[in-house]
Parts: structure tokens; sequence; C-alpha cells
């Protein structure tokens, strides 16, 4: 009966590993994109806009931060896709999920009826929509961190 039990905690844990590799290389595609769509689909000079329209930092912060979030959000996302430095990965990727929750938070307590500037687009900030996005990256994100935390586990 006790090989019983190790084959299944086995089988779990193989499952946990394959799910985590999963959610890593889709989230990483999903930031490598979502950066993509930023520096080569929309450009830089309408993020510029869309960033100082959250009037949180006046030029040129605006364009610093604009030219620099997309190329942070493209490399994170190729770390996390090839499992680079994993930990501080998962690190950074909350960091910039926590920027972006700021910044919209802020933008919902003044009112502000803006484009998000999240992907390109032009479509007015649906914030309940963006609380739960965010919800579910912190999700995703705290389910890679617990994996990699696992006690002999070398992650996925």
């Amino acid at each position: 009966m006790r090989w019983l039990r190790l084959v299944a905690m086995d089988r779990r844990a193989d499952y946990l590993t394959l799910l985590a590799w999963r959610l890593r290389v889709g989230l990483g595609l999903w930031f490598v994109w979502s950066g993509c769509q930023l520096v080569f689909v929309s450009g830089l000079t309408r993020f510029t806009q869309a960033i100082a329209n959250y009037q949180m930092v006046a030029a040129p912060l605006d364009a610093l931060v604009a030219y620099t979030l997309p190329w942070v959000e493209i490399v994170a996302g190729v770390f996390l896709m090839l499992g680079l430095l994993r930990r501080g990965t998962i690190l950074a990727l909350c960091g910039l999920v926590s920027a972006f929750a700021v910044a919209i938070g802020w933008a919902w307590v003044h009112n502000l009826n803006i484009a998000c500037g999240c992907h390109g687009g032009d479509e007015p900030i649906q914030y309940w929509w963006k609380l739960l996005e965010f919800y579910a990256y912190y999700e995703a994100l705290a389910f890679l961190w617990w994996i990699e935390r696992r006690p002999c586990s070398d992650g996925p």
C-alpha cells in the first residue's frame, strides 16, 4: 500500500509540474505579445501619450516609462518561457503587474475616462475587467512562486 501512495504522489507532482510549465509558457507568451504590441504595432509614441493620460508622471518621465516598460515586459516574458532566473522573473512580473494595478487604480480613483494603453488599443478602461485580470495575474504568479518554493523541487 505504501508504494501505491508514492505513485499517487509522483503523479500529482508530475501534474503540478506540467501545469506550472504550461502556465509559465502561456503567461510568458502573453507578456511577450503584449510588449510587442506596444513596441511594434501601436508604437512607443502612442504608448507615451497613453502613459501621459494617466497624469501620474510628467514629461519626460512619461516617455522614459513608455520606452522602457514594454521591453521589460518582453524580456521578462521570454525569461519566464525559457525558465531563466525563475524566481527573479516571477518577482519582476509581480512588480510589473503591481505597477499596472497602481496606474489603473489611480485612473479609477480619479475617474479618468482614458484608454488603458495596455495592448496598444484605444478602448476606454473597463475597470472591473481589469480588476479581474490583475487577480488572474496574481493567482498565476503566486502558483508559480509556490511551485518554485516547494521543498525538493527543481520547479518545472
